[in-house]
């Protein structure tokens, strides 16, 4: 990268453009996707209110619908040209598929996957999230770009609810990671989970006087009854000859430290194995320890593809080591930054919406406070920029520019909005809610403008309301506003608010906000997003040496 490769990112655009301009060669040891499943649905976020009770609000963050069209066409065109075993792959798909959706979809997964594997360390991984839908698909095109000999495994995570109702098939109760080394240099940690309480009563069922540990005697007598070097009498002069495990040296201070017992006079001794030095029992390909999230849990934010932290901590903490680099191409709503930040793992973030990003500066925040030191990439920072975003996307301009005052994006249907882009809450008396009203405008405003949001005030019965546009008002338009008079905030002694604001994008880009209750009481957060646990970092602990795969 060509910033300090210390520091952490997040990146605002397409990730394909994204790794190819500033993720270099073999720089990231373990990369983590959960791209959209091709499941025909949208995803809508969800917001909570300033109480932390989900909002009757959310908007759709994005389609996870996929067609056959000119782009696609030109997507899959682009990778056959490349050669080699992804073009095989690819050409193979579309004789079996055609052009259809699926086949456009993979069209867009393939130079992803391509790319992903260019900046994968020798020593790295990769780890990708999805569903029965298309995951055998993508493990072929997997195999072509990193190797059928590379795969590691085909991982079930259990949910612990399943979906769908069981009429026409069984429930489907789980998701499949699949996951592959960059080579047979990558590293992994062995990770185990805490013994079944079954386990434990049948096989330590002693426990030690004084200490209270739980322990389990196993047999040292050796099975290789050709070992002169290990035959010996033990205890001494018990009389008791036998081969032996261990040597007699090793044998003695073991019974010195009580860690050699003799149960009954003459019998042979036996070696105390306690529990709490035992790793666990060693987790497999199949997870079914780890909860799939509903909507009252505590990490629950309301975006529609989270994960449980749990999920990404058995990840990382598999295949990277302290101070690693972990890139989530897909971030969403940021649980595999969250987990590395709280595992002192470096990382990067990648998504194409504005909805996701500011969700993800809110979670940072709300976890992390100041802890998290990390910049943003690709967001507007110049009115320049701003209208570059505006000609490119629209609706990402209108959250974006939402995002600058904290305003929640209006609930319903993309231009179903009824004259309003988005929302921001404040409380006055009696903890009586009030709302602001926002009109984002990226082209050229008119006064009627003006006279239509004074419209919309009063229909919403709204506290204020602000006009934010690319350009300058202009004078008729500062009239217009100035004639809506002002909204009295009895709370704080009468003080005045414009009913009518106007601030343009450079305002907000120079720090300007809106004149109201909530911009004087600086100390009440008014939440857009549903607020995240407060998170303590992990400490630093020592690994276990390294396993080559």
């Amino acid at each position: 990268m060509a910033d300090d490769p210390k520091e952490n990112f997040l990146y605002y655009g397409d990730n394909l453009d994204i790794l190819r301009r500033y993720i270099e060669d073999e720089s990231v040891d373990l990369v983590y996707l959960d791209p959209p499943f091709k499941s025909q649905q949208d995803y809508n976020v969800l917001f909570a209110e300033r109480n932390g009770e989900q909002a009757a609000a959310q908007i759709k963050a994005f389609e996870d619908t996929w067609r056959w069209d000119r782009s696609a066409a030109e997507a899959y065109e682009s990778v056959v040209l490349l050669g080699g075993k992804v073009s095989d792959a690819m050409s193979a798909l579309y004789k079996f598929l055609g052009p259809s959706d699926m086949m456009a979809y993979l069209a867009m997964m393939a130079p992803r996957l391509i790319e992903l594997q260019r900046v994968i360390k020798r020593t790295g991984w990769l780890y990708l999230h999805c569903d029965p839908t298309a995951s055998h698909y993508l493990k072929l095109l997997l195999d072509a770009v990193f190797g059928p000999e590379n795969f590691r495994n085909e991982i079930v995570w259990r949910r612990s609810q399943p979906k769908g109702h069981a009429v026409l098939r069984f429930s489907r109760a789980h998701d499949t990671i699949l996951s592959y080394a960059k080579t047979n240099d990558a590293i992994f940690y062995p990770q185990y989970k805490e013994h079944d309480p079954e386990y434990v009563e049948k096989f330590y069922r002693f426990i030690e006087e004084g200490s209270g540990r739980r322990y389990r005697l196993d047999n040292l007598a050796n099975p290789n009854k050709n070992r002169p070097n290990l035959t010996y009498e033990f205890p001494p002069g018990s009389g008791i000859v036998r081969v032996w495990r261990w040597t007699e040296e090793r044998m003695k201070k073991a019974w010195e430290d009580g860690l050699v017992v003799q149960t009954r006079e003459g019998g042979v001794v036996s070696q105390k194995r306690y529990l709490d030095e035992m790793d666990g029992t060693l987790i497999t390909d199949f997870w079914d320890d780890i909860e799939h999230l509903h909507g009252s849990h505590h990490e629950a934010l309301g975006y529609p593809t989270q994960k449980p932290e749990g999920l990404l901590e058995r990840i990382i903490q598999a295949s990277t080591a302290d101070d690693a680099l972990v890139l989530d191409p897909f971030c969403g709503c940021g649980t595999t930054i969250a987990v590395a930040e709280k595992l002192h793992r470096q990382w990067i973030g990648i998504d194409i919406t504005h909805l996701a990003i500011s969700l993800m500066r809110h979670r940072l925040d709300d976890s992390f406070g100041d802890q998290a030191i990390y910049k943003v990439i690709g967001e507007p920072v110049s009115l320049p920029d701003a209208e570059e975003l505006a000609q490119t996307d629209p609706y990402q301009f209108q959250w974006w520019a939402l995002g600058l005052v904290g305003a929640r994006p209006a609930e319903g249907k993309k231009g179903a909005d009824k004259g309003i882009d988005g929302r921001l809450m404040f409380f006055v008396e009696n903890g009586k809610p009030e709302q602001i009203i926002f009109s984002v405008k990226a082209g050229n405003v008119t006064v009627s403008h003006v006279r239509d949001l004074v419209g919309v005030v009063q229909r919403e019965k709204a506290a204020i309301g602000v006009l934010i546009s690319m350009h300058e008002p202009t004078a008729p338009m500062r009239a217009e506003a100035a004639s809506a008079g002002s909204y009295i905030s009895k709370e704080l002694g009468n003080p005045r608010y414009p009913k009518i604001q106007l601030l343009t994008i450079q305002d907000l880009l120079n720090g300007r906000r809106v004149d109201s209750p909530h911009s004087v009481r600086s100390s009440e957060r008014n939440t857009t997003f549903k607020k995240a646990p407060v998170v303590k970092k992990k400490k630093k602990e020592d690994k276990k040496q390294a396993k080559l795969m």
